[in-house]
Order: structure tokens, then C-alpha cells, then sequence
């Protein structure tokens, strides 16, 4: 069992850090059932994998046993962005039947989250996720964490994350701002209520915080007006 730092991911500034304890605030006041969660986006490169493992280091950091699975089996880029130089054996290697369960959990510096890893890019991903060994392995996740938390592919580009929605209490968009028109994110949320998921919300990333962004037009035209 590896065990992987991931302090370069996590090292947030305070502002940052707060969004992240308000959107862990919004997932604890989802329910008690909502604990398998898919992270999806409409594109690449909109922030999902970062904001996946910092919602789940947050939700570690409360005492909560956390499992982050990195789902993303066709280009996962959390293994180079982590420094992982080791072979590590993965999802992919699991449910295929190459491995036990135990060899693709590895630790991390937060004590209570644990990381699985995709494995090898395997030539048909969507039927392995949809797979009955997939979802025979979230439902015994179910009675070992407390929440787990699964970054998955861009539902704007492959059928990926509604396959792993199905098998998930709820599922939630991350949207950079300006990035991505209107009707394309409702295009994915429609995909992701046809899979019968709840849809949690959207997380809105890559936000400008300086005062002539977001926050800036905010109090600005809301507050700094009689």
C-alpha cells in the first residue's frame, strides 16, 4: 500500500480554503444518505480533479473516513500533478479481476483519506464502470467510509460520469466561470438526471477573487450603491 503526500494539491489560500469549508458545509447538509458523490465538468481542464481531492481532504480534515477514487480511466492527470513516480496498481486492475481490493488503497498524510488510483487505460472504460464488480465495490465502500468521493471523466465528452452516477447518491458540476455556454451545462445536467442521480448543484471554480472580479461586481453593484 502506497502512501501519497498531497500537500501540493491542498496548500490553499484563506479565501480558497474557506469556499472549500462552505461547499463541504453544503455536502454534510445534503443528508446522511448522500455519501457516494461523483465530480463531474462539462470540459477539460475546468478545475474537477483539483476541486474533487480538495473536497475530500476537506471533508478528512472533520475526522470523516474519506475514499477518493480517481475514476477518470481515459486521461487521468492527478498521478503526475500528485509527483506519484511509483507503479501503482489501480481501479482498472480490480475490477478486472488482477488484484484484491486491498492493493489499490493507498494512504495519504490525512489520516482518515484514502486514494485509488485508475490504473492502466483500459481499451473499453464506460462497461468496466458500469460494471457489476464496480458496483458491487462502491456498495461495500458504503460500510467502510463515511463518504467517498469519485472524479470522473467530462460528461461533456464521454458517457463516463453518468455510467458512475447511476451507482451514486448524488453528483455535482464543476464550471469554470466564463468558460462553458448555458445550454451546453444544461445539455449535462440533463445527461446526469437521465441517469437517475440526484444532482447536488454546480460548483463554480477559477473565480476571479481580486476587486475587479466576481466578488468586486458584486459588492459593488449590490452594496456600493444607495
Amino acid at each position: 500500500m502506497a502512501n501519497i503526500n498531497i500537500d501540493t494539491m491542498t496548500k490553499l489560500s484563506f479565501r480558497v480554503s474557506e469556499a472549500y469549508k462552505s461547499l463541504r458545509t453544503n455536502i454534510t447538509f445534503c443528508g446522511k444518505d448522500c455519501r457516494v458523490i461523483a465530480i463531474t465538468s462539462c470540459t477539460p481542464n475546468e478545475g474537477k480533479s483539483n476541486v474533487s481531492l480538495n473536497l475530500a481532504a476537506s471533508l478528512a480534515e472533520t475526522g470523516k473516513k474519506v475514499l477518493f477514487i480517481d475514476a477518470d480511466l481515459r486521461k487521468s492527470v492527478l498521478i503526475g500533478r500528485l509527483g506519484v513516480t511509483e507503479k501503482i496498481v489501480g481501479l482498472t486492475n480490480y475490477i478486472t479481476g488482477q488484484c484484491e481490493f486491498k492493493e489499490i488503497v493507498c494512504t495519504t498524510n490525512y489520516p482518515s483519506l484514502h486514494i485509488i488510483f485508475p490504473g492502466p487505460e483500459p481499451p473499453n472504460p464506460a462497461e468496466l464502470l458500469g460494471s457489476e464488480a464496480f458496483s458491487d465495490m462502491l456498495g461495500h465502500m458504503r460500510e467502510n467510509y463515511d463518504y467517498v468521493i469519485i472524479d470522473t471523466p467530462p460528461l461533456g465528452n464521454v458517457i463516463d460520469s453518468a455510467v458512475i452516477a447511476k451507482e451514486c447518491d448524488g453528483a455535482a458540476i464543476v464550471i469554470a466561470a466564463d468558460a462553458v455556454s448555458y445550454k451546453f451545462v444544461r445539455k449535462v445536467k440533463e445527461q446526469i438526471e437521465r441517469s437517475q442521480c440526484r444532482l447536488l448543484g454546480v460548483i463554480l471554480n477559477k473565480v476571479s477573487l481580486n476587486e475587479k472580479g466576481y466578488y468586486g461586481k458584486y459588492y459593488g453593484n449590490y452594496y456600493g450603491k444607495d
